[in-house]
């Protein structure tokens, strides 16, 4: 069995849709499970309605349209007219989200709300995939991720129950994917209560792991618009160059410095279980791209790992004590509790520095428990965080990068190093 998932840029448009129709035909897919994300910027244009929602704009139902015309515009490309295949399943995912988003009581806590929400964007790209590849004649068989992988409910960053995932995953999902072509969604889960909970930023790849490594996958290949994983993004550095072998210890430290390509959980599992992983590029199927695996191979080049909109806490006392061990036990403590990531970490006597990602609603509740605890917070936003890892070599290239901007923090940390980073002006 194989797992294969595709990122949102694959399908963009009908044309994406038509090209997912034409990978799976050439490569075999009758023991295949596909893991699809939401198509192109949905996941964007939803927490735009989200936005609206939360805060009482009077704007939902005008951002969530500019949705639904998008998807429209796919459907229609995609079918003819009176031969709609599962219209009527999406619309009635439509007037879900519709309904959800009129009801007074869905807009109280923020994180919850996001859930709710966000996850609609897989499960209609999943009934267009899945309801297209049937009007060309592949069968397959879809299924609601939510009723498969269980999780905690932390809101935007749940935690897989393996237990419970796994046995229902063996149970009731083996036995369907043993003899179909299953489409399923990334993403998404559910919860202790039964409501709809996410596994983070980009967690699709995420997802296809868990598939993967509960149901005993050969390989799991991750389609996306890049010819693999390349030592940098070739949109922000020139003479970016594709990694054609990764060790699975390798491809964990990339991706927990912030490389986009493999979501940073997405390893763990597949290493635990000896499954390789690919990424392909769907704009060229036949190329091999990158492979994870076992391996014992060594990166030759530097990997170039950018991050903007970040922000860097400063954390002090009020009395300039010295910051103690009870008092990192505090902040990271608070940290857990507010569901907030660091990035990169630096302390000295009187300071702990800390580098976050600037998302809605996450730091100032986090400042606010701070402070609580007597702490003295302070922040500056706007900043990047440029990584190298294996920097060698890469050492005067780096520092001519940091040169055209102001260094606010600088790290080194052997095989890597870091510079926070904000304009010099």
């Amino acid at each position: 069995m194989r797992i294969f998932k595709f990122g949102g840029a694959s399908i963009k448009d009908a044309a994406g849709v038509k090209n997912v129709a034409s990978i799976l035909t050439e490569n075999n897919s009758n023991d295949v499970l596909v893991v699809i994300s939401a198509m192109g910027k949905t996941t964007n244009a939803l927490e735009a309605v989200i936005h609206h929602c939360y805060h009482k704009t009077g704007q939902a139902q005008s951002a969530l349209q500019v949705v639904f015309d998008y998807h429209n515009t796919i459907l229609s490309e995609l079918f003819e007219s009176g031969n709609l295949f599962g219209v009527s399943d999406i619309k009635n995912l439509y007037l879900e989200l519709e309904c959800f988003i009129d009801s007074p009581s869905s807009q109280d806590d923020y994180d919850f709300l996001y859930d709710q929400i966000i996850g609609f964007g897989e499960l209609i790209a999943t009934k267009i995939v899945s309801n297209y590849l049937l009007s060309q004649g592949i069968e397959n068989q879809w299924i609601d991720a939510r009723n498969f992988i269980i999780t905690d409910s932390r809101h935007r960053d749940a935690r897989v129950q393996w237990k419970e995932t796994e046995k229902v995953i063996q149970s009731r999902l083996l036995p369907i994917a043993k003899k179909n072509l299953v489409i399923t969604q990334g993403f998404i889960g559910r919860g202790s209560n039964g409501e709809t909970t996410t596994l983070g930023r980009e967690g699709s790849d995420y997802s296809a792991a868990i598939f993967g490594s509960i149901l005993g996958a050969d390989s799991i290949t991750i389609w996306k618009d890049v010819a693999g994983v390349m030592n940098a993004d070739p949109k922000k550095f020139e003479n970016a160059v594709l990694i054609p072998t990764l060790t699975y210890n390798d491809a964990i430290e990339l991706a927990y410095y912030g490389a986009s390509v493999i979501h940073p959980k997405t390893i763990q599992p597949l290493k635990a279980n000896h499954i390789p992983l690919f990424v392909r590029s769907f704009l060229n199927p036949t190329a091999m791209g990158t492979k994870v695996s076992d391996d014992n191979s060594r990166i030759e080049v530097a990997c170039k790992i950018h991050k903007d909109n970040q922000l860097l806490l400063e954390i002090s006392t009020k009395d300039f004590t010295f910051i103690a061990e009870d008092h990192l036990k505090e902040i990271f403590q608070a940290m857990s509790e507010n569901k907030v990531r660091c990035n990169l970490m630096q302390n000295s006597a009187i300071v702990f520095r800390c580098v976050i990602d600037n998302k809605e609603n996450k730091h100032e509740p986090l400042i606010k428990a701070l402070e609580t605890l007597g702490l003295a917070v302070s922040v500056m936003n706007s900043l990047e965080l440029l990584s190298i890892y294996h920097p060698e070599g890469e050492f005067d290239s780096a520092i001519q990068k940091a040169a055209h901007q102001k260094v606010v923090l600088q790290q080194n940390m052997g095989n890597s190093i870091h510079y926070l980073l904000t304009d010099a002006s």
